[in-house]
């Protein structure tokens, strides 16, 4: 069995001192949900379920990898004495803004985003997580579109944190919105580990920044190789990517904000840059470092 994500970056401590993310509302934005038994008791966690793709009521994930990015910031599953997620008494908001192939189209992402503008304090939303990105175009009309809504939700005082994309090595391959001058962009720290739940990816496939506006980026990485979490018929699976490494962040701020529920998402950005594990990988590839939760809520 692969070692649990909560224990990679240290969440158990915050576990045993009863820190778990309890009321904090985390939105997804990504495939949908599947009601995995993780996520229990579904009637108090999953708080609210839009679908801005097949305009469907009832919660579900006709692809996975919805289901998979919730799973490492929410699942209250066990391996041995160890939770599976990092924030296993969060509340959840699942909007649906991609189809079954992974795939999306602009205005659903920006509906997505809309809604969340909408209904964050209805839903008591105090993180974001996007595990979404396209590639960077500059000064496309599009691009600068999901920025603007993006940036939006920073200014709605909300935490988003975004995966930085699986375009790396290269230099400039932040996708969009992780291009983001406001936001917490995640890339994986581990991305040199060979890859066994997902074969599309190369090692090393971590965005890397600068952004092509010379904004340093990802802020701050996490594991994102081979990250055990839920899959369909409250089974598991294993993924890879920058989305799995971002709601481990996210996950991590739900943490933060039980412990310090005054903080803003400004002081929250602060604290994570002060508070990481220094790599031994190069600034355009770790940011500030790897979350460290030990660290990170001065346990």
């Amino acid at each position: 069995m692969l070692k649990p994500i909560s224990l990679q970056v240290h969440a158990d401590s915050a576990h045993q001192r009863g820190l778990m993310g309890k009321d904090i509302g985390i939105a997804f934005l990504d495939t949908g949900l599947f009601p995995h038994k993780d996520f229990s008791p579904i009637s108090q966690r999953i708080t609210a379920f839009a679908d801005f793709v097949n305009g469907r009521i009832s919660c579900y994930d006709d692809n996975g990898h919805g289901t998979h990015i919730t799973g490492i910031a929410a699942s209250s599953g066990l391996i041995g004495n160890s939770f599976l997620g990092i924030a296993p008494k969060s509340n959840i908001i699942s909007v649906k803004v991609l189809d079954s192939f992974g795939n999306g189209i602009q205005s659903s992402f920006l509906q997505g985003l809309e809604w969340i503008h909408q209904n964050y304090k209805k839903y008591n939303i105090r993180v974001v997580n996007i595990s979404i990105g396209t590639a960077d175009t500059d000064a496309d009309e599009s691009s600068n579109k999901m920025l603007l809504h993006v940036n939006q939700l920073w200014d709605d005082g909300l935490i988003v944190c975004i995966a930085g994309g699986n375009r790396g090595p290269s230099g400039q391959t932040i996708t969009v919105p992780g291009n983001s001058r406001k936001i917490i962009t995640v890339g994986a720290s581990d991305d040199s580990m060979k890859i066994i739940g997902n074969y599309r990816f190369s090692r090393n496939y971590s965005g890397r920044g600068p952004t092509k506006s010379c904004i340093m980026k990802p802020d701050v990485v996490a594991p994102g190789t081979n990250i055990f979490s839920c899959g369909f018929g409250n089974q598991y699976t294993i993924k890879s990517g920058t989305s799995m490494a971002a709601p481990v962040v996210s996950g991590a701020m739900a943490l933060l904000l039980e412990k310090y529920p005054y903080y803003s998402n400004k002081n929250a950005k602060m604290k994570l840059k002060h508070n990481c594990d220094k790599l031994k990988t190069p600034r355009h590839h770790q940011g500030w470092g790897q979350v460290n939760l030990q660290k990170l809520l001065d346990l």
